[in-house]
C-alpha cells in the first residue's frame, strides 16, 4: 500500500496548490457556520441520519431504474437525446434549481438563504410562503435522481457525487424547515443542510469518511464533526444493510470488470453465453425419416441432434445413444419417422439467459448438453457442461491471490 500512498500525497498537494493559485483563494464551497453545535439537537441529527439513509436508498434505486429504462430505448442516439432533453425541460420548468450541477442552490440552502423560488406553475404559492418552500424542497429531493438518471441514460455524462450533495443539502433544508414549522422546535437550518449533504453522500457513494471530512473542511473547522459522524454513520449503516455494494461497484461486478468476495458468482458473471455456445450442431426436420438422420450421422462427429418443425422452430432432440440399436436395422430406415425418435430436452436455455441460470439448469437436470433457443424459439446451438466447466477452471486458475507477489 505504501507505493500508492506517495503518489496520492503528491497529487493531493499539487491539486491543492493549483486550486489556491487559479481560484485566488476562493473555493467552490466556503461556508461559515452561523450557529455552533448544540448537543440538545443530537436526537434530531439521529432522525436526519435515518432519513438520509432511506433517501440514499431511494436515490440509488430510482437513478438506476431511470437510467436503465432510458438506456434500453431502441432508437437513434440523437432522438434519444432530444426526448431526454424534453423530459428534463419539463422537470426544470417545475423545479428550476435542478438545472445544472446545482452548486449555487446548494450554497443558498447551506447558508439558510433559500427564502424564495421561481414558482412557474403557481401551485406552491397556494400553500403559503413557508409550506410552499417545504413542499418545493421535498419534491426537489425526490426528483433529483430522476433528472440525473434521464441525463445519463439519454447520453449525457456525469456521476452521482454532485447530485448526491445537492439532494443531501435540500434534504437537510427540508427537514429543518419542517421541524421549525412547529412551535416547539427551533434548529439551525444551515447546519442541518450541511450535515444532510454528508448523510446522502455517504449513503449514495458508500464513503462515510469522505463525507465527514469533506463537509468539515468546507466549513473551515470541525464544529459539526459530531453530527457529521452521527448522520453519515447512520445513513451508511442503513444503506449497507439493504445494499451490500454501491451502484458503481455493482455495475462493474455485473459487467465482470471487477470481482467481489463472492468469487463463484463473479466468475460466472464474466462468462458470456455466446462464448460458450456451440452452433456447429446439425438439425433435422420433424417430418424426415431415420434414413435422413443416418446421412447426417455419417458426416457428423456429434452425438446429439436438434429436431425442428416445419417453421424451423425447435421441437426436440435426438441422442445417438438412444437410437444406436435402430442404426443396425437398415430395413427400418424408411419406416421410422424422426418424430417417434425425438424426445424433449431436460431443460431449454434462452439466448438472453445469464450463466447463473445456465449453471442452475445444469445442476437441476444433471444434463451434459442443453439446447439454446432465440426469442422466436428457433434452435441456435447447444451449451456443453464440459466446455463451461473448462472455462470456469481456466478463469479460476488465472485469478492469482492478492498476496502472492508480496
Amino acid at each position: 500500500m505504501g507505493s500508492y500512498f506517495i503518489p496520492l500525497i503528491i497529487s493531493s498537494v499539487v491539486g491543492a496548490l493549483c486550486s489556491k493559485i487559479i481560484l485566488a483563494e476562493s473555493s467552490l464551497f466556503n461556508f461559515v457556520l452561523k450557529q455552533t453545535f448544540d448537543y440538545k439537537n443530537v436526537p434530531y441529527y439521529i432522525l436526519l441520519g435515518v432519513l438520509a439513509g432511506f433517501i440514499s436508498l431511494y436515490y440509488a434505486r430510482v437513478f438506476k431504474n431511470t437510467e436503465k429504462r432510458i438506456h434500453k430505448w431502441k432508437m437513434n442516439g440523437y432522438m434519444k437525446a432530444a426526448i431526454g432533453g424534453l423530459m428534463l425541460l419539463s422537470i426544470y420548468f417545475v423545479f428550476p434549481p435542478l438545472f445544472g450541477e446545482g452548486y449555487n442552490s446548494v450554497k443558498l440552502v447551506a447558508n439558510a438563504s433559500f427564502d424564495t423560488f421561481s414558482d412557474n406553475t403557481t401551485l406552491f404559492s397556494r400553500l403559503g410562503e413557508n409550506w410552499g418552500i417545504i413542499a418545493f424542497t421535498a419534491l426537489i429531493v425526490l426528483f433529483k435522481p430522476i433528472a440525473a438518471g434521464i441525463t445519463i441514460g439519454a447520453g449525457g455524462n456525469g456521476g452521482n457525487f454532485a447530485p448526491s450533495l445537492f439532494a443531501g443539502s435540500f434534504l437537510g433544508f427540508f427537514f429543518s424547515k419542517l421541524l421549525n414549522s412547529t412551535p416547539w422546535i427551533k434548529i439551525p437550518v444551515g447546519n442541518f443542510s450541511l450535515v444532510g449533504m454528508a448523510g446522502v453522500l455517504a449513503g449514495v457513494m458508500y464513503c462515510p469518511l469522505t463525507a465527514i471530512f469533506l463537509i468539515a473542511e468546507i466549513t473551515n473547522g470541525y464544529e459539526l464533526f459530531i453530527p457529521l459522524m452521527i448522520v453519515s454513520s447512520i445513513s451508511f449503516f442503513i444503506v449497507k444493510s439493504y445494499e451490500p455494494y454501491s451502484m458503481e461497484t455493482k455495475k462493474l461486478a455485473t459487467e465482470g470488470q471487477i470481482f467481489t468476495h463472492k468469487k463463484e458468482k463473479n466468475i460466472l458473471t464474466s462468462i458470456s453465453l455466446d462464448d460458450m455456445l456451440q452452433d456447429s450442431y446439425d438439425s433435422i426436420s420433424i417430418d424426415k425419416k431415420l434414413k435422413d438422420l443416418v446421412d447426417i450421422i455419417k458426416r457428423s462427429e456429434k452425438n446429439i441432434f436438434a429436431v425442428v418443425d416445419g417453421k424451423e422452430r425447435f421441437a426436440g432432440i435426438i441422442e445417438l445413444n438412444d437410437i444406436k440399436q435402430k442404426l443396425f436395422q437398415p430395413e427400418q430406415f424408411d419406416k421410422v419417422s424422426i418424430k417417434t425418435l425425438m424426445k424433449k430436452p431436460a431443460a431449454i436455455l434462452q439466448q438472453d439467459h445469464d450463466m447463473h441460470t445456465v449453471m442452475e439448469k445444469f445442476d437441476v437436470t444433471q444434463s451434459w448438453y442443453l439446447p439454446v433457443l432465440n426469442k422466436e424459439r428457433k434452435f441456435i446451438g447447444f451449451i456443453s457442461k464440459t466446455k463451461l466447466f473448462n472455462k470456469y477452471r481456466e478463469i479460476l486458475s488465472s485469478q492469482g491471490d492478492l498476496y502472492e507477489n508480496l
